[in-house]
């Protein structure tokens, strides 16, 4: 089954933007929607996730505030910032430009 380690460089950048799309996620929660999502074919590991969440925090593209998870402990909920939204725009578009010209070397070879 294939981790993180696997995909693509700024592949897990563009899922987690696309995880916390519609509402703020905690870290687990945005992990576990990404591998329900792909059928448990994409699994991101904390050492993964965390690292990731953190470089997109400092891009500006999420914001991360406390709140309470759903059995009540402490986590960090993630959001979109307006730039995060741009940036998944342009990743989205990226990515289906590249898979387009996979799928063309493929149906060739």
């Amino acid at each position: 089954m294939p981790q993180t380690a696997d995909l693509l460089q700024g592949t897990l950048d563009m899922l987690i933007l696309k995880a916390i799309v519609n509402e703020p996620q905690h870290g687990w929660a945005i992990a576990l929607r990404i591998q329900q999502v792909s059928k448990n074919v994409l699994q991101v590991g904390q050492g993964s996730l965390y690292p990731a969440l953190h470089r997109l925090e400092y891009r500006g593209w999420i914001k991360a505030q406390w709140g309470a998870s759903e059995n009540n402990r402490k986590a960090r909920f993630y959001s979109l910032t307006i730039a995060g939204k741009k940036q998944l725009v342009a990743e989205l578009e990226n990515w289906q430009r590249l898979a387009g010209a996979v799928n063309l070397v493929l149906a060739e070879i």
